[in-house]
Parts: structure tokens; C-alpha cells; sequence
């Protein structure tokens, strides 16, 4: 009988929690400079102790932790600097597109359903639910795109509205294996969540997890489009 107070006790919590999430994220990507810098710095700070955490629990080895722990470091302090050295439209485009991600994953694997990706790592994935992220990310992209593009000649454009759309596509996929390596480290560790840091939201390792490696992708392929 108290099952639907509490969903929706939990639901408003998750709400607020992530208003002030966004306004907090968006107000330092507008004011940029240092402000983001330092946002970005503590989130990845934050996230790396929540990673070393896991680490520590999903291994006795002293030689693991200590791979675990050092990998760990590389791949968030990447990430970092690849969201400090972009310019703010690149991060808001990478933001745009792991959230369609996220939304299409779950929108789509909720309504169609169907076998599991990897259910002993992650037991909500669906091949669904990857084609639903995919295809979202991909319409986000090309949308992107046409919001940048300038005056350029139709087969030009027919062709950069596929490559946008492949991008996109490809990158919804970095996004979900991102998601997938924590949902290992946490069943590994035996944990829900990355910590209780977000009310209803788990950790800042649970909110990143798609961005990290997306963020380090796109910065690589902009800067070898942009030498």
C-alpha cells in the first residue's frame, strides 16, 4: 500500500536533484573560464574517488587495485582535459548527445523490450535500447549540424548530413560501453551505485559514466579534423 508514495516521493527527489544538477552545470558552461574549469576539476575529482572506491572493493589484489586505481586516473583526467581544451559549443553538442542517448536507450528498450545485451553486467541493456540510443543520438548530431552548417552546395550537405548521422550513431555506442564498464566495476564491487553523493541519483561516477568516453573520442577526432 505504500509502494506508490514512496515511487513518488523517490521520482520528485530525482527531479529536484537533477534541476539543480543541470542548473549548476549549465550556469558554469554559460559563465565559462575558470568557473567551468573548477566544475570540471571537481566532478573529475569526485568521480575518481568514487572509481578508486570501487576499485578497492571489487578486487583483494594489491596489483589489480593498483592497475584499476592508475587506469582509472587516465581515463577520467582525459575526459577532464578534453572538456576544459573544447570550445562550449563542442561540450554542449557532447552533453546534447549523451543525454538523447540516455533518453532513447530508455524510452525504447522500456516499450520494445527484447533479449538482454550483457545481463550478467547490466541487466536493463537491450539491443532495443541500443538502437533506440543510437538512433536518438544520431538525429541530435545531424540536428547539430544543420544548426552550424553554413551556405554550402546540396551534395555537400547530403553527404556531411550522413557522416553526421553515422557519427552520432557511433558515438551513442562509445556512450553505452562507458555505462557498461561501470555497471562491471559495480557488480565486481557489489554495489547499486557509485556512492549516495546525488540524492536519487546515485554518484557522479553513475551521471558521467557515458560522457567520459565520448568526451575523450570527440575531442579526438576534432582535433585531428583541426590541426
Amino acid at each position: 500500500m505504500n509502494q506508490a508514495p514512496a515511487a513518488k516521493s523517490d521520482l520528485a527527489v530525482r527531479a529536484a536533484s537533477a534541476v539543480v544538477m543541470l542548473a549548476v552545470a549549465g550556469g558554469a558552461l554559460w559563465l565559462g573560464g575558470w568557473w567551468f574549469d573548477t566544475l570540471v576539476v571537481l566532478v573529475a575529482l569526485t568521480c575518481f574517488g568514487e572509481l578508486a572506491r570501487l576499485v578497492m572493493k571489487a578486487t583483494p589484489s594489491l596489483a589489480w587495485r593498483v592497475i584499476g586505481i592508475a587506469a582509472g586516473a587516465v581515463y577520467i583526467g582525459m575526459a577532464a582535459r578534453a572538456l576544459v581544451m573544447l570550445e562550449r559549443e563542442m561540450i554542449v553538442g557532447i552533453l546534447a548527445l549523451v543525454i538523447a542517448t540516455d533518453i532513447g536507450a530508455y524510452f525504447s528498450g522500456r516499450t520494445i523490450g527484447g533479449p538482454k545485451i550483457a545481463p550478467a553486467i547490466s541487466p536493463s541493456k537491450t539491443w532495443a535500447g541500443l538502437g533506440g540510443g543510437m538512433l536518438a543520438a544520431a538525429l541530435v548530431t545531424v540536428a547539430l549540424f544543420y544548426s552550424n552548417v553554413g551556405a554550402r552546395a546540396f551534395d555537400e550537405l547530403r553527404v556531411m548530413t550522413g557522416v553526421a548521422f553515422v557519427l552520432g550513431a557511433l558515438l551513442a555506442v562509445v556512450a553505452q560501453a562507458g555505462d557498461f564498464l561501470e555497471s562491471w566495476l559495480k557488480r565486481r564491487a557489489g554495489v547499486k551505485d557509485s556512492s549516495a553523493l546525488i540524492p536519487g541519483h546515485g554518484g557522479v561516477f553513475d551521471r558521467v559514466d557515458g560522457l567520459l568516453p565520448v568526451a575523450i573520442v570527440a575531442a579526438e577526432l576534432w582535433y585531428r579534423g583541426h590541426p
